[in-house]
């Protein structure tokens, strides 16, 4: 999946869910996301393991502070911790709300998650340009791997001019933990693009690779 930081025109999703739906169970009679069984590998006739991570301190005071605020945005509470406590919660938040719901939740938690005076501040003191993109996106590569694994700066045209502001992300670790590209999109992709434009003031997008389209299409289509 690659996070390209470029123009674009994005209507941000609103913060607030009534906290009156968060305590009812909600059913929708159709089937948002099918997870898909491992590849198997042709080499060695064996199913392809997940990635280990060895999350440090600082990954995991930062994966325990947005889990903990999912926890109080869906009214979930989660007997795990670390990724694993995240990934229960936000599993959690695709059955009980729908799409839309989902997208509301996740920049509720957001919101709670940065404060509001300091990415203000942000906005302030670095307005759009060459070098806050290129900020931006070595910023991401350093303090939120932890959240996507690991990734790396690539260069792109922007404006007919060539910067290196765009994430390229190997491989997802959300999107591998949960196996389901509708999660990907409702809980990561649309509310992290709207998040970024409305407090950041700085438009992004989340282009998934060939092979992740690929699996959305067999996910969806199932």
């Amino acid at each position: 999946m690659v996070a390209s930081l470029v123009h674009q025109c994005i209507s941000p999703v609103s913060a607030r869910v009534d906290r009156r739906d968060i305590q009812k169970l909600r059913h929708y009679p159709f089937i948002t996301c099918v997870l898909t069984k491992p590849k198997m590998n042709t080499e060695t006739s064996t199913l392809d393991s997940k990635k280990v991570y060895k999350d440090n301190w600082f990954d995991l005071l930062a994966i325990n502070h947005i889990s903990k605020n999912l926890q109080a945005s869906t009214g979930f509470r989660s007997s795990k911790g670390g990724y694993d406590g995240f990934v229960e919660a936000a599993t959690m938040a695709t059955k009980l709300f729908s799409p839309t719901e989902q997208q509301k939740i996740v920049n509720q938690t957001l919101d709670m998650a940065f404060p509001r005076p300091i990415l203000n501040m942000i906005r302030t003191l670095m307005p759009q340009s060459r070098l806050t993109r290129e900020f931006f996106a070595v910023f991401t590569t350093i303090f939120f791997a932890w959240l996507v694994g690991p990734c790396e700066v690539k260069e792109s045209e922007f404006e007919g001019a060539k910067e290196k502001n765009v994430v390229h992300i190997k491989k997802c670790r959300f999107l591998e933990e949960t196996n389901c590209v509708g999660m990907c999109t409702n809980l990561c992709k649309m509310p992290s693009q709207a998040f970024i434009q409305e407090s950041l003031g700085m438009p992004s997008t989340m282009v998934p690779s060939k092979a992740t389209q690929r699996h959305q299409k067999n996910c969806t289509s199932s």
